[in-house]
């Protein structure tokens, strides 16, 4: 599996009065981990778009265990679950100090072709060739 993990302090300017990580901010956190998961197979933004295909988000689901607080250090992992037809990403946001969990959920993309629009049935071989050169998991 592709997996990545990144650390994080929750800052100020993401914490409402209560000094509680306001929930749209997590968005923001996973999509830091999802970045370093893509780089380990060489396959971040930039690549994507290069490659002809775009992989918008259609679907997110979050589940809030517990809040994350102003001043906290985090750990968010991200893990590459489903890759055939779809990329479909398992997330785990958890304390630094003491692995407790704080968020779950998972996002889903659909490989669109960046020049026509059209969304592909299937994850283009560009990016099932960057997975075989980087592990053995098709």
């Amino acid at each position: 599996m592709i997996r990545a993990e990144v650390e994080l302090t929750v800052p100020f300017h993401d914490v409402d009065m209560l000094g509680i990580a306001w929930h749209g901010h997590y968005c923001k956190y996973l999509e830091i981990a999802r970045c370093a998961m893509l780089d380990k197979i060489d396959y971040n933004y930039m690549v994507m778009k290069a490659t002809g295909y775009v992989w918008p988000i259609v679907d997110l689901q979050l589940r809030f265990v517990r809040p994350a607080k102003f001043g906290q250090c985090i750990r968010v992992a991200a893990e590459l679950v489903e890759w055939e037809y779809r990329m479909k990403i398992k997330y785990l946001i958890a304390d630094l100090e003491t692995g407790e969990p704080l968020t779950k959920g998972h996002s889903i993309q659909a490989a669109v072709d960046a020049v026509t629009g059209e969304m592909s049935y299937a994850s283009p071989a560009v990016f099932l060739q960057r997975l075989g050169t980087k592990t053995d998991v098709y």
